[in-house]
């Protein structure tokens, strides 16, 4: 049996799950992550229907969350979780300019890391990075509003994470592969929707120094930029 079955889900609401729900499609299913741009409303439907919790990063397209988050669903923008012993840290929104809520520059988005670190000590790293942007050169794309972020880069150079799920980047833009391997990470485009079974090694972990971490930030993050 696998260790943890994730339902991944981002950026395109599907209709087979909508209009023709089949509970037995999803079971086994553990939990539910999506990794942005989609409506709260799916959200809440998913987690009910297929009765698994259910957690979130945010999209570029989900300001409309600060007023109407998505029910019986929680962000893991807010604090890192551990799951059947694999930990998740997520990250969202897009690399912009734009005052819009979840658009973010690259020295926003170091900082939010940076500010994250002491819960990433705590829980010695983590197993499975979740963000709606991809890294940069991982998956992205070439134009300005899809271009990944070095930030993200960095954590997984620095973490070296099992899984990287993301979204923003649709499979119709012209993506060639929904997955690829960097380093000891699998990068998944989580557009749509899919199944993924996770059987990672759980050892016992130790809680990281935060001076040291955030010393060997500053050389991975420096690189990247």
């Amino acid at each position: 049996m696998p260790q943890l079955r994730a339902l991944i889900v981002a950026d395109h609401e599907s209709s087979y799950i909508w209009d023709h729900f089949d509970k037995s499609r999803f079971e086994g299913v553990d939990v539910i992550i999506s990794c942005g741009d989609l409506k709260a409303s799916y959200l809440s439907f998913l987690t009910t229907m297929v009765a698994a919790p259910l957690y979130y990063v945010h999209g570029n397209h989900d300001g409309r969350y600060l007023e109407h988050p998505p029910e019986g669903c929680m962000s893991l923008e807010d604090k890192m979780v551990e799951i059947n012993g694999i930990r998740f840290f997520g990250m969202g929104g897009c690399k912009s300019n734009s005052p819009k809520p979840f658009h973010f520059t690259e020295r926003d988005i170091a900082r939010k890391i940076v500010r994250r670190f002491p819960q990433i000590c705590t829980f010695g790293g983590f197993d499975i990075l979740v963000t709606h942007a991809p890294a940069a050169g991982l998956g992205d794309g070439e134009d300005k509003f899809h271009q990944g972020f070095s930030g993200f880069r960095a954590l997984l150079n620095q973490f070296a994470p099992y899984y990287h799920f993301h979204g923003h980047q649709h499979l119709n833009y012209g993506v060639k592969r929904r997955s690829i391997v960097y380093g000891n990470t699998q990068i998944i485009n989580a557009y749509g929707y899919q199944i993924i079974d996770i059987d990672i090694p759980v050892v016992q972990r130790k809680r990281l120094s935060y001076i040291r971490t955030r010393y060997d930030w500053g050389k991975y993050n420096a690189a990247e930029l």
